[in-house]
């Protein structure tokens, strides 16, 4: 190890040893500025996507800002530790991605309604009003659980961070809630064309 790369594992060292004690948000920003760039830089070698490199810079640094008291200097440098903990990231993200592959997204399912609207020019084919009207009778065959949040989030604009709190329900169980109706409105409407 050179020199330089010697202070820098030093001073990355005290940064997680500050986070760790006082929960210091300077120390953490600078940890970030450092790691963070290095952590897009692998995680789009590996995923080839910015957005899951992204994902993955961001869910590394919550690992390391609620885990720094984990670190121990005598079993390894910091970046080796943290990186570590990218890599196990890296595993779930790829887990998750492999088990969504069949998942489909708004973005899929709204050009498969426009489509239906032959009657109407391409400028017009995906104005969110006509694609309501069309959508409404396929959407009253919904489960209530998955109708409201389908409604929250593509009518009222909500996130699905926004629909958890207000429904005080786990993130997790909006999202699965929205791939389902998503998955059963394809559905309903390949089977009606």
């Amino acid at each position: 190890m050179t020199t330089s790369q010697q202070d820098t594992a030093e001073k990355a060292a005290q940064l997680l040893a500050q986070i760790a004690e006082t929960r210091s948000r300077q120390a953490f920003s600078e940890l970030f500025s450092h790691f963070a760039p290095k952590l897009q830089a692998y995680g789009t070698r590996q995923f080839g996507n910015e957005q899951t490199a992204m994902d993955l810079v961001q869910e590394t640094m919550t690992n390391v800002w609620h885990k720094a008291h984990l670190f121990k200097a005598d079993k390894g440098s910091p970046s080796t530790w943290i990186f570590t903990i990218a890599r196990n990231i890296r595993f779930d993200l790829l887990r998750k991605n492999k088990k969504r592959k069949d998942d489909i997204s708004a973005d899929e399912l709204w050009p498969i309604l426009a489509e239906q609207n032959d009657n109407l020019d391409d400028d017009y084919a995906l104005d969110q009003d006509i694609l309501l009207q069309e959508i409404s009778h396929y959407y009253g065959q919904l489960p209530d659980a998955q109708r409201i949040v389908v409604e929250k989030i593509y009518v009222e604009g909500k996130s699905q961070q926004e629909v958890s709190d207000s429904l005080g329900i786990p993130l997790g169980t909006v999202k699965s809630r929205t791939r389902l109706a998503l998955k059963k409105l394809k559905e309903l409407i390949v089977e009606h064309d």
